[in-house]
């Protein structure tokens, strides 16, 4: 098949990733041209040139910063950058359009393609995401959610046929039959308010543990006022890594503190830990409590720290054998791939995507 994937424009699809989602497109992109199929990912400059990347703007995060104009700016060139994509397509001559974006215009504009869209939603409805679903008319258009829990929280404003949970690339994270000499707890993740990892610093402190804290810093102030002061020779932060070396540090850890103050839509984070064969401590929230049993995880009450502290202790006991066998059987970017295959093949093939009009909350 011919794939156009849609990607958010806020960062480059490049290593290392800013996020999860970034990570999840080059992910989908690189998997599905692995099975044949002729990929095109419309992204923002500075992408991976070989990931057969199309630039429509450049990194929006770019002009976030610096003056009052700039969040204006950001918007109006993400506006015009899928406007002008979303009027491109009616001509090109894609099978099947993924839209792996938090835009509303691709999903409103649905209807002006000739080919079926299915739009992958990453996080819980907000303003202009939701205006955008609500609009959307298209008896072509099909929407995914990445979990149970992201299904439940659209379900007010639209109906969401299919639950494809995300996965990983398991070859990428490598078994680490025991942790390092030298006993830690990991936190990883994009230093942001919503990740909590003021939570994971307050936790370790209780116990003694060493944390070891890995990603970029994306929100200055937060990282100035509730991390910065808080780090000590116990708590690191080891800065944003390479994959590679990412990968080596999470193996090495005891347990991995997975900190959400928000409805965690998925938790890559969490796959990626198990994956290393990391046991997980973590707040029930969000999807969490579906990657996560017993046998790999501890969950903890959400924003309680001291939970959380007695969480981590119990985790580093789990074993780590498991934790690798829920990532193979849950995270698994093959079963992820499948399951679009299976979605795409479906809506291409005879028209069977050709469905009464949609019926929305109101």
């Amino acid at each position: 098949m011919r794939i156009g994937i849609i990607a958010h424009l806020k960062h480059a699809i490049c290593e290392p990733f800013a996020g999860g989602l970034e990570m999840h497109t080059s992910m989908l992109r690189a998997a599905l041209q692995r099975r044949g199929h002729e990929v095109t990912v419309f992204a923002s400059s500075r992408s991976q040139p070989e990931a057969c990347v199309e630039a429509i703007c450049d990194e929006t995060s770019l002009l976030e910063v610096g003056c009052d104009e700039a969040p204006d700016k950001a918007f109006f060139q993400e506006h015009h950058a899928y406007l002008s994509l979303m009027n491109g397509l009616r001509h090109r001559p894609f099978d099947l359009i993924h839209n792996n974006s938090l835009h509303y215009l691709p999903v409103a504009m649905a209807d002006a393609l000739p080919t079926p869209m299915v739009t992958t939603l990453h996080t819980p409805p907000f303003a202009w995401l939701e205006s955008g679903v609500r609009l959307c008319k298209a008896p072509q258009a099909t929407f995914v959610a990445v979990s149970e829990s992201i299904r439940r929280a659209w379900g007010r404003v639209a109906p969401v046929d299919h639950v494809i949970m995300n996965g990983i690339d398991l070859d990428r994270f490598a078994f680490r039959p025991e942790p390092t000499k030298e006993p830690y707890w990991i936190w990883f993740g994009r230093i942001v308010p919503e990740k909590g990892l003021h939570h994971a610093i307050a936790a370790a402190n209780m116990t003694g543990a060493k944390l070891l804290i890995a990603g970029p810093i994306s929100n200055r102030d937060y990282f100035d006022q509730q991390i910065g002061p808080f780090l000590t020779d116990r708590i690191v932060h080891i800065g944003h890594l390479p994959h590679d070396e990412l990968a080596h540090v999470i193996g090495g850890a005891n347990a991995f503190l997975c900190t959400p103050c928000w409805e965690e839509p998925y938790g890559l984070v969490v796959a990626e830990a198990l994956a290393c064969g990391v046991p997980v401590a973590a707040f029930a929230r969000g999807a969490i409590p579906e990657l996560l049993d017993s046998t790999c995880g501890v969950l903890a009450t959400p924003d309680d720290q001291a939970s959380l502290a007695q969480a981590g202790l119990a985790a580093q006991q789990l074993d780590r054998q498991a934790c690798r066998a829920r990532a193979q059987s849950r995270c698994d970017v093959d079963r992820m791939i499948d399951e679009y295959e299976a979605l795409y093949l479906s809506l291409v093939k005879g028209g069977s995507h050709l469905q009464p009009e949609r019926q929305f909350a109101a």
